[in-house]
């Protein structure tokens, strides 16, 4: 399990744990861990190694002091830009700083082209922690942006100087934040690490639980996705089985002018292991798709909507028919996946957004964060500054499993559990990916998975998919859609040789 926790949860362990050890304990512990985090990035030799450490004027700069300490007895050459407190510290922050300035690290008041001039080998943050409440501003804003363009290594403490750790947007409209290379982050993971900015600005992550007990952390509804969330679904195919063993998917869109987006789904639905899979057109329908003939094309005129699974929305349009559409398909027995136009659709539809959180049948929608500020009724900047409150907003409020798409994508139920992904890389940020990520939710429905699980399972495997593509050289730059769908394929063999019973 891979939970998150919030600035507000955090505060609280820390407090209980505070509370039952000698002052200062948890600081010196921060240290060390993040002393142990920098020797692994230094070279095998640290005599000699450059090292500037941040220190702000918060406990997040007494933990940089800490580690400024520890890495001088190593033979590193450690130099401190401090910046103290306007104010009067913490005792333990006092205590952190007395020990750097009674080792061999160098407190230098550091100008900008001394600081770029300078070969380091690493760079500690420890400027602001995850308490920062305004922009990175002033003198320190500039800073920031001189480390963000000096290309060596950063290692951030707790979360990257500048990041909600909560929400992982930017402080600030125009604010800043540090470009990491690798987070070492305290107590309990952040979910503002693993999307929004978050994931440009991280770096790897790693946890220090500084030696807190398990007891001591309360339980959490909101996780990383991993495979073991669904891995119990994945099933070895029996011999005595056939194509109606493993379901039923339509895709319903493909308007005049927007075919491509429905035969994108329905291959991705194919290949995803549904037994048989139409698709099916607002407009005229072609013969066959030339490219994968085994799809069934219909017209949508006359179709049975309850004879399947539905994956309704990609390219459907705003036509007067694509609206009746919708309503048949909320209005079915069927499970159903509303993506695209279809989401469109709904948000200009208060009636049909209610007959969705009323209808028995389980429902996915897979927004974009535009797609889900429409139907949130606000601007996509109040979406993209919580993004997990956002998405569960709309799960309660539609009674269906939300994947709000993006950096970091949250799936989202309607009983406030969530989960952040992190598979996926931009390879992913080109048209009919999404029309493909609905094809494969509604491939898995179709072959019983609840939608729960289902969820999870497409969103991990639409970004396994991509992530291999670029391991092996196709992307991120010019990764087709279509290049995809047999490497979800591929990616769902491999998990079920691995999980299935």
């Amino acid at each position: 399990m891979n939970p998150l926790y919030s600035v507000a949860e955090i505060r609280a362990i820390e407090q209980r744990a505070a509370e039952a050890l000698p002052a200062g304990t948890l600081m010196q512990r921060a240290g060390q861990a993040t002393a142990n985090a920098a020797l692994d990035m230094l070279p095998f030799s640290t005599n000699g190694a450059r090292v500037l450490v941040l220190a702000g004027p918060g406990n997040n700069g007494g933990d940089a002091l800490e580690a400024a300490a520890h890495l001088t007895y190593s033979g590193a050459q450690v130099d401190v830009l401090h910046f103290p407190p306007a104010g009067e510290q913490s005792a333990e922050r006092a205590a952190a700083q007395r020990r750097a300035e009674s080792s061999d690290a160098i407190f230098n008041d550091i100008g900008g082209s001394a600081l770029a001039g300078t070969e380091w080998n690493l760079i500690i943050d420890g400027l602001f922690g995850i308490g920062l409440a305004r922009p990175v501003s002033g003198a320190l804003r500039t800073l920031v942006d001189t480390v963000n363009t000096l290309g060596c290594p950063v290692l951030a403490l707790d979360v990257p100087s500048g990041l909600d750790a909560d929400t992982g947007a930017v402080v600030g409209p125009d604010g800043v934040a540090i470009r990491a290379t690798h987070t070492i982050t305290f107590i309990g993971d952040k979910p503002g690490l693993h999307t929004c900015d978050g994931r440009d600005h991280a770096g790897q992550v790693t946890v220090a639980a500084l030696d807190l007990e398990p007891r001591q952390f309360p339980s959490v509804r909101l996780h990383l996705n991993e495979a073991r969330f669904f891995a119990r679904k994945l099933k070895t195919r029996r011999q005595n089985s056939h194509k109606g063993s493993y379901g039923n998917v339509a895709v319903v869109g493909g308007a005049r002018g927007m075919a491509g987006a429905p035969i994108l789904a329905a291959r991705s639905a194919l290949h995803a292991g549904a037994g048989r899979v139409f698709a099916v057109f607002a407009d005229d329908a072609p013969s066959y798709d030339s490219g994968q003939p085994e799809l069934m094309c219909r017209a949508a005129a006359g179709f049975d909507l309850d004879s399947s699974v539905l994956v309704l929305g990609p390219g459907l349009g705003t036509a007067p028919q694509s609206v009746e559409l919708l309503k048949r398909a909320v209005a079915s027995a069927s499970a159903l996946v509303a993506d695209a136009d279809a989401l469109n659709l709904l948000a200009a539809d208060a009636a049909l957004q209610a007959a969705v959180a009323q209808r028995g049948a389980g429902c996915i929608i897979t927004p974009h964060p535009l797609e889900a500020a429409r139907l949130l009724g606000c601007a996509i900047t109040a979406v993209q500054a919580d993004r997990v409150a956002a998405a569960r907003t709309l799960a309660a409020r539609l009674r269906a499993t939300v994947v709000l798409k993006g950096s970091g994508t949250v799936i989202a139920a309607p009983d406030g559990d969530a989960v952040i992904n992190t598979t996926g890389n931009p390879a992913l940020a080109t048209a009919g990916t999404g029309d493909v990520l609905a094809g494969l939710c509604g491939s898995l429905l179709a072959q019983g998975w609840p939608q729960w699980e289902a969820a999870l399972a497409a969103v991990w495997l639409h970004g396994m998919a991509a992530d291999v593509l670029v391991t092996d050289g196709v992307g991120p730059i010019g990764l087709t859609a279509g290049e995809l769908v047999p490497a979800i394929r591929a990616a769902i063999n491999r998990l079920v040789q691995q999980h299935g019973r």
